[in-house]
């Protein structure tokens, strides 16, 4: 069996060029870093003819060790579309270097439903990220440059809020002090590190319409506070102009294209567990803008990337999504229902039964608090028994809910049509109440307990005492009237990573809440979640490697 890199490598390429003439680009209108990947002006996307897309929101179930291929299907949805003879794009996230080098991977599908070139992609691909950090870590400078130089704004260094940021798991960094040495080597304060993807400057990035507005929220962003409790922002250090030249590239969406030659734009790429887990709105605007159906993923389980991507996507961008894919595998249901992990290749019906909940929570938000319709896509597994397979089905449909098999990993495209089909007739036969999970009335309190209660089943929520000081200092800045963006574990509908399945009766905890005011909304730390994550015992930067000839092997 030939491995995700083997398959990437053995692919046909076409130029770019005509990957962007399937979506009416000239030539001219490409910033080109080589033969297959390219930028693209916003204002030359947009300045074509409108196509008035149909937007597809590809999520999955809370994410398991067995695996579930939500960006697999969603490359392979796309395939098939162009397949049965519809003009489809794909809108994607960038894979951070984080989780590519240590546990995950990468993020450009597999099997032959992939982006390519996957390496590129995986690695540093056109620079975005780094930018990114650069203007992130430029304003972190620029905060201690000002307390350095006597401090014009009083800001309390004990207060400063802004951390830096690094694309890579280093857990070393979370909690540091800086400054430390002669009086000219800075003011001494406690200081850290987030992943790049958790910056607020990806949110931003990912969030902001044109570059007008790219600049206007990066200089909303709270910064700090003054020894008298005044908020400082960004633009208060003037540091916003600046940060705006440094994204002004990377602000461009990607263009690249999967095996089958289908378009996509790969622009952006916050995690869902401690950010908004969605590709940018502009490339996502661009899909739709270029062709009849976007199909776009959100980060980990429905409970997460699904969720902020309807209340905090959509609520910010007018962006309504037209259906939702809900993937899962009969392995990671068994597994939610308490199966080892050794033992997932044998069927067991009363683990499936017990793991089933978990898809018909997702099922049940997104038809019934988010006015979606539904199709799942349970990607399909050799060791799937009839029976399994069976149950699945009938659990799913009589909530309502379409039922595909899916084999994009092993035959592309053509393993998705049954799927394209589905979603297609959903499209036009169920009715699409679009709403949010909750509206902006009320305190920011109210809308936590309720997305907590509503979507994730918890009887109740917890706040520490930092968190009732965090949510009184925002009130008193006025920024607590935004959505909320909860940062938790990916792998429960809890705050608690071990209550898998549909867990109820539980109390989610919340530790903090910081604002992050140029995206938007406000950030809810829920249990022990970091903003940086660590490497595994034994990372898979320890097995990648390259040849004296530039062949890398050990990514997949």
């Amino acid at each position: 069996m030939l491995s995700d890199a083997q398959i990437a490598r053995a692919a046909t390429l076409r130029h770019i060029n005509d990957i962007a003439a399937t979506l009416g680009i000239a030539a001219d209108k490409l910033e080109h870093y080589g033969k297959y990947k390219a930028k693209i002006a916003p204002a030359d996307i947009f300045a074509l003819p409108e196509k008035h897309g149909k937007l597809i929101l590809v999520t999955a179930i809370n994410p398991t060790p067995a695996g579930e291929g939500k960006t697999t299907v969603t490359i392979g949805l796309a395939d098939a579309l162009r397949r049965i003879g519809k003009h489809a794009a794909v809108a994607m996230r960038e894979p951070s270097l984080g989780p590519v080098f240590g546990i995950k991977g990468g993020a450009a599908g597999g099997g032959y439903a992939q982006v390519v070139p996957m390496e590129d992609i995986n690695l540093h691909f056109t620079g975005d990220f780094h930018a990114i950090g650069a203007a992130n870590n430029l304003l972190a400078a620029l905060i201690d440059n000002h307390i350095h130089h006597g401090n014009a704004l009083n800001i309390n260094p004990k207060r400063v809020l802004w951390r830096r940021a690094l694309d890579m798991n280093d857990r070393q960094l979370r909690h540091i002090i800086g400054g430390l040495g002669k009086t000219a080597d800075g003011v001494p304060r406690e200081d850290g590190f987030d992943i790049t993807v958790a910056s607020e400057v990806m949110a931003v990035f990912c969030l902001a319409n044109d570059l007008a507005d790219l600049k206007q929220r990066l200089g909303a962003m709270l910064v700090a506070y003054a020894f008298d409790g005044t908020p400082v922002f960004a633009r208060d250090l003037h540091a916003h102009g600046a940060m705006a030249a440094l994204l002004k590239d990377a602000f461009q969406p990607n263009l690249v294209q999967t095996l089958e030659g289908t378009p996509a734009f790969v622009h952006g790429g916050p995690f869902a567990n401690i950010a908004h887990g969605c590709n940018s709105v502009i490339a996502t605007r661009a899909a739709l803008h270029l062709a009849d159906f976007a199909v776009t993923e959100a980060g980990f389980g429905a409970d997460l990337g699904a969720e902020k991507f309807c209340d905090i996507k959509c609520r910010l961008s007018g962006l309504r999504p037209d259906a939702a894919v809900v993937v899962a595998t009969v392995r990671a249901l068994k597994y939610n229902g308490g199966a080892e992990k050794t033992e997932l290749n044998q069927e067991n019906l009363p683990a499936l039964q017990a793991g089933l909940p978990n898809l018909l929570k997702h099922i049940d938000n997104l038809k019934n608090v988010f006015g979606l319709p539904v199709v799942v896509a349970v990607n399909r597994f050799a060791a799937d028994s009839d029976a399994e397979l069976a149950a699945v089905r009938a659990a799913c449909e009589a909530h309502g809910a379409a039922v595909s098999l899916t084999e994009v990993w092993e035959k592309g495209g053509a393993g998705g049509e049954d799927l394209a089909r589905k979603v297609l007739a959903a499209i036009a036969e169920q009715e699409n109440r679009f709403a949010f999970a909750y509206e902006l009335s009320g305190s920011l309190r109210d809308r936590i307990r309720t997305l907590a209660q509503k979507i994730y089943g918890a009887a109740d929520v917890a706040f520490s005492a930092e968190a009732e000081a965090d949510m009184a200092a925002l009130a008193a800045a006025g920024l607590d009237n935004m959505p909320v963006c909860m940062a938790k574990t990916q792998y429960s509908l809890s705050d608690n990573a071990k209550l898998l399945g549909r867990p109820e009766g539980f109390v989610l905890n919340v530790r903090g809440v910081q604002a992050a005011a140029g995206a938007g909304f406000a950030v809810v730390l829920c249990g022990n979640m970091m903003r940086m994550p660590g490497l595994p015992k034994s990372p898979a930067a320890e097995r990648i490697d390259v040849d004296e000839n530039g062949v890398i092997s050990g990514l997949f």
